[in-house]
């Protein structure tokens, strides 16, 4: 029985990694499970194309990132050449997703990684101690427990730092030497005072743009990452495909059944597109709320209504969109309920008056609204 709620990726596609492990003999960079085609073939897909086994067989692979191709070959060209990645985007652009699919593909694993707050000290990207072993024993490699990043840096593995612009500059400044270096001091083991990275290690971090600026990156340490944007998905279609395989997954996790029509999903993505851009496709403008209308808030609204569907059965899932959206645009600023309240009146409203059946069912449901 799997009693894991979220398998990661090195374990969801095993048998992926392993198929391309053994089909691509082509040169690797030091330390690297597949050959920097092979990632971008796991992560982008073989764009219809089936990929030979040496046993005969043969594999088509979908793509996992929905984006640009170029974008996950800069980012495996990053990664060869040993220099810091930084993903840089819009919350809910898939930044982590693409960092877990990335330290999947290099290195076999992708939970090297720390998460970034306010409270993330020094100690969770250098090593701390185990207390009782130093009371003990003293200062050893044995009392010493290393950070992800320490691990990673002695088994040529993949680090990642998430929403690194919201550690504080001093905690962020640990990495500095350790990327330049390419080592770690330990002045407390005068014996064994230096760890060394072995072929392969890297390190992948992450920041939003809403968070810039919250701790800025030192100039140091910008100079030793590559940025690369990752933007909303541009296509309607792809976003839709998106959203409807993520809310169905995370439905059937829970072992429900996912039964949300697709001109629903469709109505969602329309909405989240119309809010995030500021402009419909009708060239209509709109309003944008201060709030984050991204596609990862649009899975989470698409499960929430597959779920509501699944266990509390009755209303017609359309109607439990207006209440999900006031739940989202007022997570940050009070003043964007208003401006939902506009695009239902204005945008919404005119879909409705031409004819829209969808539309007009959702116009319906505008007292929801205003309660």
């Amino acid at each position: 029985m799997n009693t894991r709620q979220i398998d990661p990726p090195e374990h969801r596609y095993a048998d992926e990694l392993a198929f391309l492990a053994a089909a691509d003999r082509g040169p690797r960079p030091p330390g690297w499970t597949l050959t920097p085609q092979a990632v971008v073939t796991f992560i982008a897909g073989s764009a219809g194309r089936p990929v030979q086994g040496p046993d005969g067989r043969q594999v088509t692979f979908a793509a996992k990132f929905v984006g640009e191709r170029a974008l996950v070959e800069r980012c495996v060209v990053t990664l060869a050449g040993e220099r810091g990645l930084l993903l840089v985007g819009e919350p809910g652009t898939a930044k982590s997703m693409l960092s877990e699919l990335l330290a999947a593909a290099v290195c076999g694993t992708s939970a090297l990684a720390v998460q970034g707050t306010a409270g993330t000290t020094e100690e969770q990207l250098r090593y701390g101690w185990n207390y009782a072993l130093l009371l003990a024993k003293g200062p050893s490699r044995e009392a010493l427990v290393p950070s992800p990043v320490l691990t990673a840096m002695t088994s040529g593995a993949v680090a990642r730092v998430e929403e690194i612009t919201r550690c504080l500059p001093e905690v962020q400044d640990a990495l500095v030497s350790i990327l330049s270096d390419r080592r770690l001091v330990l002045p407390e083991l005068p014996d064994d005072s230096v760890a060394y990275a072995a072929p392969g290690f890297c390190v992948i971090a992450t920041a939003n743009l809403r968070d810039r600026g919250v701790s800025e990156m030192s100039a140091a340490l910008k100079r030793r990452f590559n940025f690369e944007v990752v933007p909303p998905i541009a296509d309607f279609d792809a976003e839709v495909a998106l959203v409807t395989r993520q809310a169905r997954a995370a439905v059937e996790r829970v072992g429900a059944a996912y039964a949300v029509d697709e001109a629903v999903l469709e109505t969602l993505v329309t909405a989240f597109r119309d809010l995030r851009t500021g402009s419909t496709v009708e060239g209509w403008e709109v309003e944008r709320p201060s709030s984050v209308m991204s596609t990862a808030e649009a899975v989470a609204v698409a499960a929430s209504i597959g779920l509501s569907t699944a266990y509390l059965p009755g209303p017609d899932p359309l109607s439990l969109l207006p209440g999900h959206l006031v739940g989202v645009v007022r997570k940050d600023d009070p003043a964007d309920h208003a401006r939902l309240l506009a695009y239902w009146d204005g945008a919404l409203r005119r879909r409705a008056e031409a004819g829209g059946r969808m539309w007009r069912q959702l116009w319906e449901q505008r007292d929801v609204l205003r309660d």
